[in-house]
């Protein structure tokens, strides 16, 4: 009787394993990272080797492939995206990317408002 007991019990208790083993397994992104963590290295480690036209290229082509993929892009990219567009002079996308992440990241609101402070307006 105790024997079956500790079996049945193994048993519930394998079986939970796998279920929450295989739930982990299958756990997708709810956003598209793509290059965005390699190019925030880049700008701050290898800024001489990434220039930032390039950055903003490869986020282009992020940004392309979540919405073709239906997903969104990561905390923080729609802002870094806005740093770039502000140091390569295109201060206008600049401050459209920076209003996107305050939209899309409401508690980014505070730091947000005070990057959008410092782009000038045209």
């Amino acid at each position: 009787m105790v024997t079956a007991r500790i079996t049945m019990i193994r048993g519930v208790l394998l079986a939970g394993a796998v279920l929450a083993l295989s739930g982990c397994a299958t756990q997708q992104s709810r956003y598209e990272w793509g290059s965005y963590e390699e190019v925030v290295y880049a700008s701050y480690l290898a800024h001489d080797d990434v220039p930032a036209e390039k950055q903003v290229e490869l986020l282009e082509k992020d940004y392309q492939t979540a919405r073709s993929q239906n997903k969104r892009m990561p905390p923080g990219w729609h802002a870094h995206l806005g740093y770039l567009y502000y140091q390569v002079g295109k201060g206008d996308q600049a401050r459209q990317e920076l209003m996107t992440e305050k939209a899309e990241f409401p508690e980014s609101a505070v730091f947000v408002d005070r990057l959008l402070a410092n782009v000038k307006h045209p």
